[in-house]
């Protein structure tokens, strides 16, 4: 069951049991019928009799608030498509510490690294990977090393194992 159907079958069931304490039920008569706990049953009737059947209804949101909010996000979303050198960095390279000391310096929030994963995966921002190799790489240096330098690291390591 998807997220959304579970937050809609737990506020029908809230809702149920209002119909039923309403009803003159008791609450450990309604918990039963349930299938739920008796302090469950005790807070959804203290708030139904404080904000009525309303105060039942499922919150916007679950958890705790967002550090940053729409607007902090789309900016930062701006900031990261103008590249790491114009933010001052060293290199285009953007890395999970390196955006996390940008909001920091642009929206004074602190975000660990899991928190800025999820931040960019929010925005729809992906782990990225070159499409080419370096411009300095040496080809023939590469072969060289592949044919002669490796075999004898790997023998040399094998002589020494056994």
């Amino acid at each position: 069951m998807n997220n959304e159907k579970r937050l809609k079958e737990l506020e029908r069931r809230r809702k149920r049991a209002a119909r039923l304490l309403a009803a003159g039920k008791t609450q450990a008569e309604v918990a039963r019928r349930l299938g739920v706990s008796r302090q469950s049953v005790l807070r959804w009737d203290r708030v139904r009799q404080d904000k009525g059947a309303e105060g039942l209804r499922r919150p916007a949101r679950f958890g705790r608030p967002r550090k940053l909010n729409d607007v902090q996000r789309q900016e930062l979303a701006a900031v990261l498509k103008q590249g790491a050198l114009a933010a001052g960095f060293a290199t285009e390279l953007w890395t999970l510490p390196r955006i996390a000391v940008l909001i920091k310096e642009r929206f004074g929030v602190s975000l660990a690294e899991s928190s800025v994963w999820r931040v960019l995966g929010e925005l729809g921002w992906s782990v990225q990977r070159p499409a080419g190799q370096a411009r300095q790489r040496d080809e023939a240096a590469i072969r060289t090393w592949k044919h002669k330098r490796w075999p004898a690291l790997k023998k040399s390591q094998r002589d020494r194992v056994e």
